[in-house]
């Protein structure tokens, strides 16, 4: 916890001084302090994302950020604006803060955090962007700008990735500035996102902040459209909030095109990044082929949407099962998977129709806009690959559109601190849950409380692996684990070396001198696949039960 404090107390003025600097070109119109850290996220994570076409993400561009940030924060007297928090105010956001300080200093539990999360940061920090990475390790080739944001900060300012611990306090900043009870609401909840630099906490925090905004009467399109770009390019399923601002411009204010400028030259860095990484616009999907060398192998594109369909059904069919179910067999599975899921995927639908209906009976433009928003949306997540996790922030969105200024502060303050409390009682001692709720896979994977926690965030070590080499290119894949969180770049992990075996393919740096470079997949000749069977041996003869 006191390291998270230390990382919270030089990140969010320097947060500051680079929102202020942004304001003053995109004015944001988002009252205080957290007006001022959002912009400077938002231009922050532009800067990042720029730079690391070009060098890695070290500690040589972390320096000049906090210099600069922290140099406009006293130059411009920033510090005078948390004098402006009402005494009860502030008390209520130190509890709320000491209560996410807590919890963000557990353990990781969220699987991605070892297979994604991590690796991307890592290589991030030690070499940038790399054109097409997708090919030695098809997940890398996301890149979300919010692990280069995290990867940006990891170097001294956060070396524990805790910044999505940090941007929920930047939300309660957001909540008790504007006063915006109902958001209090959600904090118990987005606990469980904070131990990870997950990028599903950001864009469900930036959405219902931009909502909000809306609903409050701001007018700052410019801002609010990019701020809504900046959201999907973190994570693109949210891509009904970009959508939602331009129909808002449309109909409800004097449309300007140019004051979407700066949101489309977001969405073209976003397209840029992808191709460079993945080689197609819009990662995982291959679509819009522009012929570049670097894009992964098509066997391999295919079987990562068959994955993506079985994962739908928690992986209870196989593909060839559901692809012979009818539509009712195909709806009904759906809403009848074991456990948790049913219950999530159940309460989705009556939601929407809940929303729907209220939509109807409101009658109120901006609301009638953000039902068909959402609902695009929706229909594309369960065309294409209907997983909870994909539609998350719809249950948000929508409590916030009906319970809008339904509750009281008293009610909605003691309901989110109760609630926030047996949270953190799930994080002190996990089998609460693991026995309450067995059905639900990411509490198997809690940890208990260390109570060294309450000095320094805990992490795992892993520094296990095996050293190979095929073709140009030598690489490290870890020892009798699946994910590469703790090996030494360049890593693949071990499933994907099954893969190119099978494909009969490998990945291949372009230039075997420079990693920067990137990588290509090319076809094995016979010596190349008998090195490939050896380094498949080698790793199966880590796994004595494989061999049985």
């Amino acid at each position: 916890m006191l390291f998270i404090f230390f990382s919270l107390v030089f990140i969010i003025p320097l947060l500051m001084g680079w929102g202020n600097l942004l304001d003053k070109i995109f004015p944001s119109k988002i009252k205080g302090i957290s007006g001022k850290m959002i912009s400077g996220i938002l231009f922050l994570g532009l800067i990042f994302t720029a730079l690391s076409f070009f060098i890695a993400l070290n500690i040589y561009v972390e320096i000049p950020a906090v210099l600069i940030g922290l140099f406009y924060f006293f130059k411009d007297k920033l510090y005078l604006d948390f004098y402006k928090i009402p005494k009860g105010n502030a008390v209520l956001l130190c509890i709320f803060s000491a209560i996410v300080l807590y919890c963000g200093s557990s353990y990781p539990f969220i699987l991605d955090h070892f297979g994604y999360y991590v690796p991307s940061i890592k290589w991030l920090t030690e070499v940038g962007l790399v054109k097409g990475i997708s090919n030695l390790d098809l997940i890398l080739g996301q890149m979300s700008m919010w692990h280069i944001l995290q990867a940006g900060f990891s170097n001294f300012c956060d070396p524990f990735l805790k910044l999505n611990t940090i941007l929920l306090i930047i939300y309660l900043f957001y909540i008790i500035e504007n006063k915006s009870w109902i958001h209090l609401f959600f904090i118990p909840v987005l606990l469980f996102f904070t131990q990870s630099p997950s990028p599903d906490l950001p864009v469900i925090v930036l959405s219902l902040i931009i909502l909000n905004e809306i609903f409050i009467g701001n007018k700052a399109i410019s801002f609010l459209f990019a701020l809504s770009v900046f959201a999907f390019s973190i994570k693109p399923t949210i891509i009904w909030l970009p959508f939602f601002i331009i129909l808002y411009s449309i109909f409800c204010v004097k449309l300007d095109v140019k004051k979407l400028i700066f949101g489309f030259c977001i969405f073209l860095l976003f397209i840029f990044k992808n191709i460079w990484t993945f080689g197609y616009p819009v990662f995982p999907v291959a679509v819009l082929d522009l012929g570049f060398s670097w894009k992964p192998n098509p066997e391999l594109l295919y079987s990562s949407s068959q994955l993506a369909i079985v994962k739908t059904y928690d992986e209870q069919f196989s593909y060839q099962e559901i692809m012979k179910f009818s539509w009712f067999e195909y709806i009904k599975n759906w809403f009848l998977i074991p456990g948790i899921k049913s219950f999530i995927h159940i309460a989705f639908v009556l939601t929407l129709v809940g929303f729907i209906i209220f939509s109807f009976i409101k009658k109120n433009k901006i609301i009638s806009i953000l039902c068909i928003s959402v609902l695009l949306k929706s229909i594309l997540v369960l065309l294409f690959s209907a997983q909870y996790r994909f539609f998350l922030e719809v249950f948000f969105v929508v409590f916030l559109v009906m319970g809008y200024q339904i509750f009281s502060k008293k009610i909605i303050v003691s309901f989110s601190l109760i609630m926030s409390l047996l949270f953190c009682g799930i994080f002190t001692f996990p089998k609460l849950i693991q026995q309450s709720i067995p059905s639900f896979q990411l509490g198997k994977f809690i940890v208990e409380k260390d109570w060294m926690q309450l000095y320094k965030p805990s992490h795992y070590q892993y520094k296990n692996f095996e050293k190979f080499k095929i073709g140009n290119l030598k690489f490290n894949v870890t020892k009798q684990y699946p994910f590469n969180f703790d090996t030494p770049i360049p890593a693949i992990s071990e499933n994907y070396v099954f893969d190119y075996q099978k494909a009969k393919i490998f990945p291949q740096m372009i230039h075997k001198n420079d990693i920067k470079k990137g990588f290509i997949w090319k076809k094995l000749n016979h010596a190349e696949e008998k090195e490939v069977e050896k380094t498949v041996h080698a790793i199966k003869s880590h796994y004595p039960q494989t061999e049985k």
